[in-house]
């Protein structure tokens, strides 16, 4: 295929004055800021895989900005005013999302997020449970609304859990359909001009003179400005950078008839989450059962993450129901010591965007802005 270009193919597709590489979130809201701040810009998307390979299309759908347990872990490493920045950007993002391609196009619906707490977790829920005032208070000036996280144990039985004695809800956690997320960002970057080329995996970058090379297999693509937004597979390309992947696997059920699950639902420190979706229940999480089995790239499930999957299901979720599993996946996302994305220029004209933490959702289109106005401020205007 390399072999075989024509003349027109070389002068028409493998040129461009942005090239981002990675057609994710980050990435399309990263073309998106820069097609709306120059519109003459051209601005080329390379995609390895057929659909973005990360997470942006296979993770959960939670629109969320960190259950209570999660909040006290991030303190922890980032501070308080450093949480209270990122729950901002977390904040920021998804309101940016819903403005710019609406709710309907999302499907975001806002039934609140709730974590679950068991009998033996008797001090982590004492602990959260103090936190509540913590961090309503912390966050009232982001979301602009008092006691948004409050402990609500009589929704138990509605939700028909079987060996939970408590639960916190935060009533402004949403869930979205990812897939109708990437078709309208998608949608809006073509229609601004921002040609996406998929299958087309960059192997390496090169710096010649004034120009940056992309080496494919599909040929050499060239030029001013290179923004990498690759996330978990950043690595193959810039190795030396603090990000570490992370796989997610996740499953969903057939269709669960009186289905009275309806929300976000986070456990054990958020490392377990499930929704409901379409009449059925999508399950995912539990790589801290085996954490280094789970910093990987590869794509796939092992036998103690499923069936732990499968005993969440089966034990709290939904006690005494037929259960079948219809469909499972995995996603890859990146994570590091530091809680907040990379978004930097690493090399002179090589940008990158990366490592959302697990709320890609959440940062995504916050990241992406911010990595387009980057790369925007570079150019010679």
């Amino acid at each position: 295929m390399y072999d075989n270009l024509s003349y027109w193919e070389k002068k028409n597709f493998f040129h461009a004055d942005v090239i981002i590489v990675g057609t994710g979130i980050v990435g399309l809201n990263a073309a998106i800021e820069i097609k709306s701040l120059a519109p003459k810009i051209s601005v080329l998307m390379l995609e390895r895989g057929f659909f973005p390979s990360g997470a942006s299309t296979k993770n959960a759908g939670f629109a969320c900005f960190g259950s209570i347990s999660e909040l006290i872990e991030q303190e922890k490493l980032s501070g308080t005013d450093g949480l209270h920045s990122l729950i901002s950007k977390r904040w920021k993002g998804l309101l940016k999302l819903r403005n710019l391609l609406g709710d309907e196009q999302i499907s975001y619906q806002n039934n609140g997020g709730f974590e679950l707490f068991r009998p033996q977790q008797a001090s982590l829920t004492e602990k959260c449970v103090a936190k509540l005032s913590h961090f309503n208070t912390l966050i009232e000036d982001i979301v602009l609304q008092k006691d948004v996280y409050r402990q609500v144990d009589y929704r138990i039985d509605e939700f028909g859990f079987k060996g939970i004695d408590a639960l916190i809800e935060c009533r402004l956690e949403a869930q979205i359909d990812p897939g109708m997320m990437m078709k309208a960002l998608l949608a809006k970057a073509t229609a601004m001009g921002v040609q996406v080329l998929n299958c087309c995996k960059v192997e390496e970058l090169v710096r010649a003179n004034d120009k940056i090379d992309l080496k494919t297999e599909q040929g050499t693509f060239t030029c001013k400005k290179a923004l990498l937004t690759t996330n978990a597979f950043i690595n193959e390309l810039l190795p030396d950078l603090a990000v570490v992947p992370g796989r997610g696997q996740v499953i969903v059920t057939k269709p669960i008839p009186n289905l009275k699950v309806k929300g976000t639902f986070h456990y054990d420190l958020g490392y377990y989450y499930f929704r409901n979706i379409d009449g059925r229940i999508l399950l995912g999480g539990a790589r801290n059962l085996d954490i280094k089995a789970e910093e990987t790239t590869e794509f796939g499930e092992t036998v103690a993450v499923q069936q732990a999957l499968h005993n969440l299901l089966k034990e709290v979720i939904l006690p005494a129901t037929h259960i079948e599993i219809e469909h499972k996946w995995s996603g890859i996302m990146a994570f590091g010591p530091k809680l907040a994305p990379i978004v930097e220029e690493l090399q002179a004209n090589i940008f990158c965007a990366v490592r959302c933490n697990g709320m890609g959702i959440a940062i995504g289109s916050q990241t992406g802005q911010e990595a387009g106005e980057m790369v925007f401020r570079s150019l010679d205007n």
